[in-house]
């Protein structure tokens, strides 16, 4: 992998949480930003792969990957909030409005570009271009579906709220190659990049190893949008729109791009031979694809 000149830790701060990340190329960039958006359970090292080429290949541009609240060292969201998918738009408006971006080139991987998508929808003043990576579309479940996602998010909110309440003690992992090797085994990552993410997710504790991850997170989601609501997300998205997925990525993609593909004004897609995270696998290939989708 290319050397990289420059990566620094940035932060910024709101009323309640703050949102930190890694950011590389000209801090004087302030009005060409390209802000790249992880996916759930990852965090912003997600994109360190990518960070040396993107300032070989996009040396005018600034870029800012951050952290989503309750990942990598973002804050956690307080007991009495939680993690709703919509509550992550506005976590990107109040980005926007600190630092009073406008038209920003926004790359999405997973989670990050459905959130992306959903943001450029309402927003769409306030995104030049959306580039998504290896995902399409938001989300949906059937109507009739709607009280049981009630029910069990619910039940879900209750258990883990309790949880946290209680005293029990953290599981811990004695090494960060166990937690590693962890990581490797519920996902298609390699061990090296799997290695990325988790040296950013961990937290040094007396007796071991514990992630930084809020374990909400992985609560079930009380609400579900329904597909014309989904789709209706999309339509309202005017701006270019380039998909970047793995020939063995998300299950949901290939159905993804039949149910949302027309639907965009602009839209191109490209597959890459990869998983679920190709753009760890093939850092230089996607910035290249990038830099071509931003400058045409």
């Amino acid at each position: 992998m290319l050397e990289v000149n420059s990566i620094q830790e940035v932060n910024y701060t709101f009323d309640t949480m703050s949102l930190q990340g890694l950011a590389c190329g000209s801090e004087q960039q302030k009005d060409n930003i390209v802000l790249c958006l992880h996916g759930w359970l990852d965090n912003a090292a997600s994109f360190l792969p990518l960070m040396p080429y993107f300032q070989k290949n996009l040396p005018d541009k600034r870029i800012i990957a951050i952290d989503w609240p309750g990942h990598g060292n973002s804050s956690h969201k307080s007991l009495d909030a939680h993690y709703h998918f919509i509550d992550w738009v506005y976590d990107l408006l109040q980005l926007f409005e600190l630092n009073q971006w406008q038209q920003v080139d926004i790359v999405g991987h997973s989670m990050g570009g459905m959130v992306a998508s959903a943001f450029t929808a309402a927003f769409p003043e306030k995104v030049r271009t959306l580039t998504l990576i290896d995902s399409i579309g938001l989300i949906s479940a059937k109507t009739e579906q709607t009280t049981k996602q009630l029910r069990d998010g619910m039940l879900s909110r209750f258990k883990s709220n309790t949880k946290q309440l209680s005293s029990q003690p953290k599981k811990l992992h004695s090494t960060p190659e166990s937690a590693i090797k962890a990581r490797v085994a519920v996902s298609d990552l390699k061990y090296e990049q799997a290695e990325i993410l988790v040296n950013r997710g961990l937290l040094k504790e007396e007796h071991g190893f514990s992630w930084r991850t809020d374990s909400r997170l992985r609560n079930i989601s009380p609400y579900r949008l329904t597909l014309k609501q989904a789709q209706q997300f999309i339509r309202d998205i005017k701006c270019p729109v380039q998909l970047i997925y793995g020939s063995d990525g998300s299950d949901m993609v290939n159905p993804g791009i039949d149910l949302f593909g027309p639907l965009f004004e602009q839209f191109s897609t490209i597959k890459l031979e990869g998983g679920h995270h190709v753009h760890m696998e093939s850092p230089e290939k996607v910035v290249k694809l990038i830099q071509h989708f931003l400058t045409e």
